[in-house]
């Protein structure tokens, strides 16, 4: 009886957020009641006030709405929402800098079992501006484990949303192609005019070094310029487990650069974004493959080189994003799974044959994921070999690398 007036007196004390912390305090702290179902009853009352507490929306271009309750950072913002099918590695997919400025749906329906574990960071950046799960596990489970999710997005200003219908949100995104969306506490509020205006621009710079830095050993098999477009860390993780000492540049470092560090080869990293953006970085890059240096592209780097050669791209309709894509080598007919984040594409018909061909495709839609050049020792993926998190098929191609720079 002391405790059902305890329970009454809680939930007639002070602001909403008060009587769920004192009602938790009380749960955890008293014994076993001999009624459970009524302890039954105030759990699900706690959880029936936090949903009323922390509602929140997302509010897409085309006007559908979505309900779900906050966790992390407070705030409202707007960018475009793009979904992922990775299983595993949401801490690599939240530090790549790839996601940049964008909504990251996760399709899998429990996100943060295993905590936040800072020596898998893909890099410094927080790449998405807000998250969106089915469920996030307040109690995660992993002994190299450094805290929850919801501390660590209150810690570094990331706003989250779960409890939405995740599967219908991403049939849409599949159905229309990705859209900008916004997430509020006043769905009404929303201009939609301004919604499906909003731009990112010039995010390569925004996410790239800004100085140069030297990772590996310091008497190296062969010495790497890596081009950081908005890279991961397991680009160089790869080239320095190979033997080499690997020069991190700024995207908007010359040829004339580059040339003085007498390195072997040139490494282009991933980033995010319209390629085609970029139109001094293009430029930049057509005079850095004419030094005639090994070149091995990756992501936005295996665009970049094709569009500085003539080559188009284009918007994909939902892009590629996960671990379970299937890639088909021309050339062999063997088919890999690979891991890939990207929005866009190189038009596999635009690449001029005189320069290269296509040498990858993907088997889902056909896209260009690979190309072969034959007017300089040049070659480039659109998936990453360097894949964490994700398959370890075709991490081969960094040997491949090495062979060209004659290790």
């Amino acid at each position: 009886m002391d405790i059902l007036l305890n329970f009454i007196f809680l939930l007639h004390l002070g602001p909403v957020s008060s009587k769920i912390y004192r009602i938790k305090a009380v749960l955890h702290s008293t014994a076993p009641m001999k009624d459970r179902g009524f302890r039954v009853y105030m759990e699900r009352k706690v959880v029936h006030m936090e949903q009323r507490e922390n509602k929140a929306y997302l509010v897409l271009e085309n006007g559908r709405v979505f309900q779900g309750r906050r966790f992390g950072a407070q705030g409202e913002l707007t960018a475009e929402v793009v979904f992922t099918t990775g299983m595993t590695g949401y801490m690599e997919t939240l530090s790549d800098p790839s996601y940049w400025g964008q909504i990251v749906l996760q399709t899998f329906p429990l996100i943060g079992n295993y905590g936040v574990i800072t020596a898998d960071f893909e890099s410094d950046i927080i790449g998405p501006r807000g998250y969106i799960v089915k469920h996030w596990c307040q109690a995660p489970s992993n002994f190299r484990s450094e805290g929850s999710l919801d501390a660590f997005f209150r810690e570094r200003g990331l706003v989250a949303l779960e409890g939405i219908d995740t599967r219908s949100l991403t049939k849409i995104l599949r159905e229309k192609g990705v859209m900008n969306g916004a997430i509020t506490d006043d769905p009404a509020s929303v201009d939609l005019e301004a919604l499906r205006a909003y731009r990112v621009r010039d995010v390569v710079r925004t996410v790239s070094a800004k100085e140069r830095y030297v990772v590996g050993p310091e008497n190296p098999k062969k010495r790497v310029a890596l081009m950081d477009y908005g890279l991961k860390r397991n680009i160089w993780r790869e080239l320095v487990k190979r033997g080499a000492q690997v020069t991190v540049c700024p995207c908007t470092t010359t040829a004339q650069e580059i040339a003085a560090l007498n390195v072997d080869g040139v490494m282009l990293s991933n980033g995010p974004g319209d390629p085609a953006e970029n139109v001094e970085l293009i430029a930049n890059l057509r005079d850095i493959a004419g030094l005639k240096k090994p070149v091995f592209g990756i992501c936005l780097g295996h665009q970049l080189l094709a569009l500085a050669y003539g080559a188009r791209s284009e918007k994909l309709k939902y892009g590629h994003r996960g671990e379970n894509q299937p890639v088909k080598d021309l050339e062999t007919g063997r088919v890999y799974i690979t891991s890939q984040n990207h929005g866009y594409a190189i038009v596999g018909s635009s690449i001029d044959p005189a320069v290269g061909r296509e040498q990858y495709v993907n088997v889902n839609d056909g896209t260009c994921e690979g190309v072969r050049y034959l007017s300089l020792p040049a070659f480039t993926t659109q998936f990453h070999p360097e894949a964490c998190g994700g398959p370890l098929d075709t991490e081969g191609l960094f040997d491949r690398f090495f062979a060209m720079m004659g290790a």
